[in-house]
């Protein structure tokens, strides 16, 4: 693994990591809310040995120092993965980008920037959305409307602490982000990653999150593109993919896996690794083969 630091428009320091050879073909990896690069672990196993794998740190999360109260937008997502790309992409590469939640929310965010347009080979949108997102969840069990939003909206950006993991919040996470059937290692990692997350910096992203509306950049996300998700999503149920795969003006498919929740990375790591193998293949070192 090669660590370096990639700087962002407003100077913020950006964690990241590079795993793999020089030359291989690159793969570019953004995390979702509260999460960190380990979120991608599976991943970065699996594709190192043949991809050059990149992972970042989004801004408070990981390594990557915290912001002030107005550095947290969808701006800051597109510049933060703008810079990270000019850091570790050389002149003319193209890399195949994959994001997971707030991962592919960043790719959305930043679909119009030409710093990201020149590089996508092709991309994948792993459970996610582009709008509604608080509308539409269905962490809470009770029927769509004003009192499931407003209440949704306060569970999301709640204040409180996590603290330590313990039974009761792995059962509390397992319900609300990843399927019943999930296996009990796969929860404790995952509740490891999340409550790692400082709780200004969740705080502060679960703001930007609830008043989302990237569906222009759904319109603007050119490059080919596959759609993940799983039909058991709480956070972002299927509804979102269908609507992204609706207006993607490429899009190269959709899968939804079955009994699949929000996590897909870590549930599901050899499809969504199969996934982004296959983005590469088809739109990555064949294209540069013909050339």
């Amino acid at each position: 693994m090669n660590v370096i630091h990639a700087t962002s428009a407003d100077g913020s320091s950006l964690h990241v990591e590079v795993y793999g050879a020089d030359g291989a073909p690159a793969v570019v990896l953004a995390h979702g809310w509260t999460c960190s690069t380990e979120f991608w672990a599976a991943q970065i196993r699996d594709l190192a040995a043949d991809h050059r794998v990149i992972v970042y740190d989004q801004r408070g999360h990981g390594r990557t120092p915290a912001v002030g109260r107005d550095g947290y937008s969808t701006d800051a997502l597109a510049d933060d993965l703008e810079a990270v790309l000019a850091a570790t992409l050389a002149p003319g590469e193209k890399a195949v980008l994959a994001g997971h939640s707030m991962g592919g929310m960043t790719l959305m965010a930043a679909a119009a920037r030409p710093g990201v347009r020149e590089r996508a080979a092709a991309v994948l949108l792993c459970s996610t959305g582009a709008s509604r997102l608080v509308a539409e969840s269905l962490v809470l069990p009770l029927r769509a409307g004003r009192l499931r939003t407003r209440l949704t909206r306060a569970v999301l950006g709640a204040r409180a602490p996590l603290g330590p993991v313990t039974p009761v919040s792995k059962a509390l996470l397992k319900y609300g982000t990843m399927a019943p059937g999930s296996a009990p290692a796969a929860v404790a990692e995952c509740a490891r990653i999340v409550h790692a997350c400082p709780r200004a910096v969740r705080v502060a992203w679960s703001r930007v999150l609830a008043e989302l509306d990237l569906e222009k950049g759904v319109r603007e996300l050119t490059a080919p593109t596959a759609v993940i998700v799983g039909t058991a999503d709480r956070l972002t149920p299927p509804v979102h993919a269908r609507a992204i795969a609706a207006a993607l003006p490429n899009c190269v498919g959709v899968d939804e896996l079955v009994g699949v929740g929000h996590m897909t990375p870590m549930e599901a790591p050899e499809a969504v690794t199969a996934r982004v193998r296959a983005l590469v293949t088809t739109y990555l070192t064949q294209k540069e083969e013909a050339a």
